[in-house]
């Protein structure tokens, strides 16, 4: 089974809608067989363990790394952004939906 690492907008919009677009990739993933990792969730371990967002941007970076590829979800997002050239430099693939990543 293929891990697909999710990156996408966080603070740019509304938190809420991003966290749940990014659950609903999640959820299309691991119906299709895939292990989806979602950084947004560390939103819900940020409310009970504050940490520093360098922290949270190392964690993601180190799970970049252990992922197969990347689906990168439309909207803006430097945080994403970095995420999808750290994951270019690594030779990680970078999709850009769901359909794309399947074929």
């Amino acid at each position: 089974m293929r891990t697909v690492y999710i990156a996408s907008p966080y603070t740019k919009g509304d938190v809420v809608v991003n966290i749940r677009k990014s659950l609903e990739a999640a959820d299309k993933l691991l119906e299709l067989g895939f292990i989806p990792y979602t950084p947004l969730l560390t939103h819900f371990w940020h409310l009970i363990s504050p940490k520093p967002v360098e922290t949270w941007y190392a964690l993601d970076n180190e799970w970049v790394k252990r992922c197969d590829c990347i689906l990168r979800l439309e909207g803006e997002s430097s945080g994403a952004d970095a995420e999808v050239l750290l994951a270019e430099r690594l030779g990680i693939p970078v999709y850009f939906n769901i359909k794309e990543l399947v074929n």
